[in-house]
């Protein structure tokens, strides 16, 4: 992907270094970093001199390893109360409690999780973003630190019992090992009895170590199964709400989809054309739909029709606000905790067939030889003539018959020479497993298999790739200075991270190569192809994508490194995020004028939804954790065969080889002291010598599983 970096005078350079360091005042960048972040082909002297300026001015400091960050403590170094000690290096990071009531600070500055003892959590609970000093003499070994501040609290409301005594009364959480007890004054107790099962929403934090916490009980919940309180614990424990309020579905229920006369009249009209969905078998909400006509030259006309949301969701409502604070609408393994209330998700904005619909739409004309000759955006006006599931549409695909299969057929060429042509510029292919439950009619977990991604479901990503790109070029070329705008962004792979990988490949056998962004995206690619004939490479992805920067949603555009897009938003999916819904009023403000939001305000708007794209991202992660362990709890004494998946400190990760359910073996349970070098690729025996490494395969007998804790304890099977 070409970034266009440009050459700077010397002023010019040292501003834009202070202006990164200062909007990221707890980051370390070493000369390579600030280089590639500012986007400019300036010599590293040159750079350095710059930094060196801004020491002399105390904006900046330098750290071991020539990396350089923001001195945010020039006003108060002297101050009596401040804690930072003179070789400390602050990390940001987030909360991973343990069982001990330590934790590990999971971070992407330091290459490996820093460890902090309860004594030093200064208050900090599960998930919390906080900030952790770690001494430059630790540095080079085992990170351990002290946190020095909690940045931002993860946890609003808990679920628990409640137990109500003469002065006040106490929640006790369901998870008890990752949260505190909650007080509660007896008039904020919603008239709950002793021993009910409550939703608590925290209103008083404690300061410092071991400080209670005031909270309000909001709801009160009747006697439900285990599954449905788990996944009720899950969406409260991470800010969702499972249903919405009064008022949010008074005004969803007050709608009314019918489109007048003058709502044809300023779109185009797509009704004539042949359009149709493909979706999962279980989708209730359909938000893109594809049309294809042949044009009298030769050439085809490919629409990208996505349900107009912004149609029924007007800025500034009760229901758009709700809409923002969600942000996402939430996937656990049996439901989902909708962004926006069913009457507009599975109804007015739903792409039905057989209905006429809004759309806004990114229409494009494509030549007999598959090139991109013309692009159109705006509202529309569609009606489905079907809805294929992927199964049904990959039918069409596989036997070249059934409804609609020239058309799919068409559409699938395009997106084929589209897929290419992505790899081709760079684009990096990865193809996560993605587990899927099969549960009984009681919505109990009874099997689990890896879905299968084939030819259809890579046509529909195709074509979204297509609109998702086309639309951020759009608005960022239509004007200058730029128009503030909504862009989905992944930045290169942590160096570190990276070096670590590639080393512990290379033990494998496989050789990647590093030396600039275009052989790291060749390199995973050609992973990618070799895991297909060596499994043993197959766990080598999911380490790889650990090395990769997060995709996040920002205004300040850096280009989409693993997709290879040097523009990039989110423009399909407006009923399940809030991104494509800002994306949508950008685009349509900008169409035929220029129109420009205050960029901090923007910017604001996309730190939220990304940070609640991350809480949905674990609310998921948890949800599965805890199907996989119900499911195993079923064969506690039977053994299986898997892989060594991670490993701690403390013991080894296996990931069943059938099922992927992952669980810990101690190295206490193997008679053995095993010593873990800092890359944590493999671990070897202070005894035998004997290693175990990532990618091994192993033999486990299933100890014990608790769905509560979401834990799975396995024992290794030694060979006779």
């Amino acid at each position: 992907m070409s970034r266009k970096p440009r050459q700077l005078k010397e002023a010019d350079l040292k501003n834009q270094i202070e202006k990164l360091l200062s909007k990221n005042p707890r980051t370390r960048y070493n000369v390579t970093q600030i280089s590639r972040k500012i986007n400019v082909v300036n010599p590293p002297e040159s750079i350095k001199q710059s930094l060196l300026k801004l020491i002399a001015e105390t904006k900046v400091v330098k750290l071991s390893e020539d990396r350089y960050k923001w001195e945010m403590y020039k006003d108060d170094r002297n101050s009596k109360t401040s804690k930072r000690g003179e070789d400390d290096i602050l990390y940001t990071g987030v909360v991973d409690m343990t069982r001990s009531g330590a934790a590990y600070i999971v971070n992407s500055e330091s290459v490996e999780d820093i460890y902090v003892h309860s004594r030093n959590l200064k208050g900090a609970l599960h998930k919390d973003e906080v900030t952790v000093a770690v001494s430059e003499s630790r540095a080079h070994r085992r990170p351990e630190g002290r946190i020095v501040s909690v940045d931002k609290r993860a946890l609003s409301r808990v679920i628990g019992h409640i137990r109500i005594f003469n002065n006040y009364a106490i929640l006790t959480p369901d998870n008890a090992w990752l949260y505190p007890e909650v007080l509660i004054h007896h008039n904020d107790t919603m008239d709950s009895t002793d021993n009910d099962r409550v939703v608590v929403e925290i209103v008083t934090w404690g300061r410092g170590q071991n400080k209670a916490l005031w909270g309000k009980v909001i709801k009160v919940l009747e006697d439900i199964s285990d599954v449905e309180m788990n996944m009720q614990s899950i969406l409260y424990s991470n800010g969702f709400d499972p249903v919405f309020n009064d008022e949010i579905l008074a005004e969803a229920a007050g709608m009314d989809g019918k489109a007048g006369a003058s709502d044809i009249e300023e779109r185009r009209d797509f009704r004539g054309i042949t359009t149709f969905t493909i979706d999962p078998l279980t989708a209730k909400d359909f938000d893109d739909a594809l049309s294809i006509r042949m044009l009298d030259d030769g050439s085809m006309e490919i629409g990208i029709h996505i349900a107009d949301v912004t149609h029924f969701l007007k800025e500034g409502t009760a229901l758009d606000k709700e809409a923002f604070r969600r942000s996402t609408s939430v996937y656990l393994v049996d439901r989902v905790c909708p962004m926006l209330p069913e009457k507009l998700s599975n109804d007015l904005c739903s792409l039905n067939p057989n209905e006429d619909k809004f759309t806004f739409s990114a229409v494009f004309t494509f030549s007999a030889e598959l090139k991109l000759v013309d692009e159109w955006f705006g509202k529309t006006m569609i009606h489905s003539d079907r809805r294929f599931t992927y199964e049904e549409a990959q039918d069409c695909i596989e036997t070249g018959a059934g409804d609609f299969a020239k058309e799919i057929n068409q559409l699938d060429k395009v997106a084929k020479y589209l897929r290419e042509l992505r790899y081709d510029n760079g684009s990096i292919s990865f193809e996560s497993e993605e587990v899927q439950f099969i549960l009984d009619e009681e919505g109990l977990p009874q099997g689990m298999y890896v879905k299968e991604r084939k030819d259809a479901h890579k046509l529909v990503e195709d074509f979204m790739l297509l609109a998702n790109k086309q639309v951020a070029k759009f608005v960022a070329k239509k004007a200058k200075p730029e128009i503030p705008f909504v862009y989905r962004v992944h930045d290169l792979p942590n160096p570190e991270k990276l070096a670590d990988f590639a080393l512990f490949a290379s033990e494998l056998g496989y050789k990647f190569e590093t030396d600039t962004p275009e052989q790291i995206a060749k390199s995973f690619n050609r992973l990618a192809i070799a895991t297909v004939n060596n499994p043993t490479l197959k766990l080598l992805e999911p380490l790889a994508i650990r090395t990769m920067a997060k995709a996040v949603y920002t205004t300040e555009n850096i280009g989409h490194y693993g997709l290879g897009f040097e523009y990039y938003t989110h423009f399909t999916s407006p009923i399940r995020r809030y991104s494509d819904v800002l994306v949508h009023r950008l685009l349509y403000k900008n169409l035929n004028s220029i129109f420009r939001e205050d960029k901090e305000t923007l910017e604001s708007k996309t730190r939220h939804i990304s940070d609640q794209e991350k809480k949905a991202a674990e609310s998921e992660r948890e949800s599965i954790k805890y199907f996989q362990t119900l499911y195993i709890s079923r064969f506690v004494g039977q053994e299986f065969e898997g892989v060594i998946s991670g490993i701690i400190e403390k013991g080894i990760f296996v990931q069943l080889k059938d099922n992927k359910v992952e669980g810990l073996v101690t190295f206490d349970s193997m008679g053995e002291s095993y010593e873990v070098p800092a890359s944590r690729l493999k671990a070897k025996s202070r005894l035998s010598g004997d290693e175990l490494t990532i990618g091994q395969s192993v033999r486990v007998n299933i100890k014990s599983a608790d769905p509560d804790t979401r834990r799975t304890d396995m024992e290794l099977v030694i060979p006779n």
